[in-house]
């Protein structure tokens, strides 16, 4: 029963096999590099897009009961290691995205949070979002999925709890600390309130993200379809040593998030590169892209904004590595 749960309703396989029936009825040959392109294409497309917009409005939903108000309320009662492991669950219920988590990082921060917990939350809330858990379900399986958010959670938890232990609160800007941004009456919504927000959220965040489906699958269908397969093994392959660390860094100047970013994982690791590097490329995308860098920058001070980048692409490195020697295990 989750087998075909998992084929039909997440990787959709009567969607893949609807596209390859109407490709074939208008004579594309879907063994050519362009007809395998033209399907990866349309088929992604539609797929992801089912799948964003009934995330969306079912994750926002959820999210509706987690205001900024309510997410610290709830945050004051854990103390230690258990604070930043609460800290990195709540940001699997909150924006999809890098830029969108600075702000509610900027508001737990200046409503005096734990500035260790606070990161927590920043490094969670783009990696491992549970639209995520979904979407790599839905092409890499059930077991990858989980592995990979668990990674994520980890990586959140021990990243967060070190800049506590180093005591970093200097480093944040003082007009940051100084600000009050959560001191707000705490509204209470009716369920039809949060259907319309969970509306509202569909819509703008399709908005931002289909430019970044539509670059991400079309970037995929070439990679799977017209470069070499030996290409991808010889540089993302794990005969190169560094296929992890190079992955790792390309994937900084990216702006993507993880629904743009999952058609290219797909492509690459279809075409032989290792799952580790796969996985370490869209962690370092969804984590740590340049915009949202520089949007950090103006919160935090550049000792405080280097530590948090190295405490990232560290454990993006190792849990890409440990992914490529366990490569058997999940696939």
């Amino acid at each position: 029963m989750l087998i075909f749960i998992e084929n039909q309703f997440l990787k959709m396989d009567w969607l893949y096999n609807l596209t390859t029936f109407i490709l074939k009825s208008i004579g594309i040959d879907l063994g050519s590099n362009f007809g395998g392109s033209l399907h990866f294409f349309i088929y992604d497309v539609i797929k992801i897009t089912i799948l964003l917009c009934t995330l969306i409005f079912l994750i926002s939903y959820i999210q509706s009961y987690f205001s900024p108000q309510k997410s610290k309320k709830i945050l004051v009662k854990f103390k230690g290691i258990k604070a930043n492991i609460m800290s990195a669950l709540l940001g699997t219920v909150t924006p999809f995205c890098s830029c969108s988590s600075i702000p509610l990082f900027m508001g737990f921060t200046s409503s005096g949070l734990p500035l260790g917990v606070t990161f927590s939350f920043l490094i969670s809330s783009p990696m491992v979002d549970l639209g995520s858990l979904v979407i790599l379900t839905s092409i890499f399986g059930f077991k990858i999925a989980v592995a990979y958010v668990i990674a994520g959670l980890i990586i959140a938890v021990i990243g967060g709890f070190a800049i506590e232990k180093l005591k970093m609160e200097k480093y944040v800007e003082s007009f940051i600390k100084n600000s009050n941004a959560l001191n707000l009456k705490e509204e209470s919504l009716t369920w039809q309130r949060r259907v319309e927000f969970a509306k509202n959220q569909v819509i703008s965040t399709f908005k931002k993200v289909f430019k970044y489906i539509l670059i991400g699958v079309a970037i995929g269908s070439i990679i799977h379809n017209y470069i070499p397969t030996k290409y991808i093994e010889d540089f993302l392959g794990n005969q190169n040593l560094f296929s992890v660390i190079l992955a790792t860094l390309a994937g900084v100047p990216i702006y993507a998030d993880i629904f743009g970013t999952i058609p290219i994982a797909e492509a690459l690791l279809d075409k032989g590169a290792y799952l580790g590097t796969v996985l370490a490329f869209m962690m370092a995308i969804t984590t740590l892209s340049l915009p949202s860098l520089i949007m950090l920058k103006q919160v935090i001070k550049p000792k405080l904004l280097i530590l948090f980048v190295g405490i990232c692409i560290i454990g993006i490195v190792i849990v890409g590595y440990l992914f490529n020697v366990y490569q058997l295990v999940f696939l």
